[in-house]
């Protein structure tokens, strides 16, 4: 039993007040290992009932909250093992915090992460404006988020500018959204009819919804036209650029075939010859 507890004591390193010894080694792996196995029977046990999105948020908080986890265990079992931690954390005060500096952005993108995740600021299949991009969410991580573009482009966006900068989250409170396109026709031109061509080009396109049903809005008297927006409603607004194109085809091939003319701004030159005695 001496034998046992001399090579328990026996010490691996040794550094002024520092000393780690085989028991400190052994004590350590044995708390990682139970502390492992309790924390993979709670996550079982929690996302047993989530559903499949709840299930990838909790386990990207609880990735962060293992690691914290494990920095508690790690230093409580050295402290309890006899390895002096004061000495340990006070020699390696410098090289934690060159790391610190070293890592800051990725801290606040972490802490970012978490927050995202808790409060669902953005979740997959969102369709968000940051930095005048537009992006469909494909994964939120807890370092960065993943979306793709309209031009089938991956976008990575650090984390912490879904809370430092402007973010436009299009499909937050629901799928359907409201868009619109605008056209001037020329004056004269009999404007009830052209309310009636706007609502029924909107009404048999496939993408549009019948409810809440399109508008058609006479906004304004322009210098050379009268400006008419129609207002819609689309269950996908990340493919919204095709929409409106396909609209717009469909406007102008249907005022041209009924003579309605979508004007351009004009402008009269007077050119006086002088005549020089």
């Amino acid at each position: 039993m001496e034998t046992f507890k001399d090579f328990l004591d026996f010490v691996l390193y040794t550094h002024g007040d520092i000393k780690i010894t085989i028991k400190a080694v052994v004590v350590l792996i044995a708390v990682l290992l139970g502390t492992q196995i309790i924390l993979k029977f709670t996550r079982i046990a929690i996302t047993r009932s989530l559903e499949a999105e709840g299930k990838a948020r909790f386990k990207t908080v609880f990735t962060f909250l293992k690691y914290f986890i494990f920095s508690i265990v790690i230093i409580t079992s050295l402290d309890a093992s006899g390895v002096q931690i004061t000495a340990l954390l006070a020699a390696s005060t410098a090289l934690f915090v060159g790391i610190g500096l070293g890592m800051q952005k990725l801290f606040q993108d972490i802490i970012s992460g978490i927050f995202i995740l808790v409060d669902r600021t953005v979740t997959v299949n969102d369709v968000i404006e940051i930095d005048k991009k537009v992006g469909k969410i494909t994964e939120v991580g807890l370092r960065t988020t993943k979306a793709i573009t309209q031009d089938e482009k991956i976008l990575v966006i650090p984390n912490h500018k879904f809370l430092s900068e402007i973010l436009y989250n299009w499909t937050q409170n629901d799928v359907m959204t409201r868009e619109s396109i605008s056209v001037g026709v020329a004056y004269g031109t009999d404007v009830d009819l052209v309310k009636a061509f706007l609502l029924g080009i909107a009404m048999q396109d496939p993408a549009i919804l019948n409810e809440p049903k399109p508008t058609v809005f006479f906004i304004d008297f322009g210098d050379s036209a009268l400006k008419f927006k129609l207002h819609f409603y689309i269950g996908d607004s990340f493919h919204l650029p095709e929409v409106q194109s396909r609209l717009r085809y469909k406007v102008y091939n249907t005022f041209n075939e009924n003579n309605i003319s979508i004007p351009f701004p004009q402008r009269d030159v007077h050119v006086y010859n002088s005549k020089v005695e």
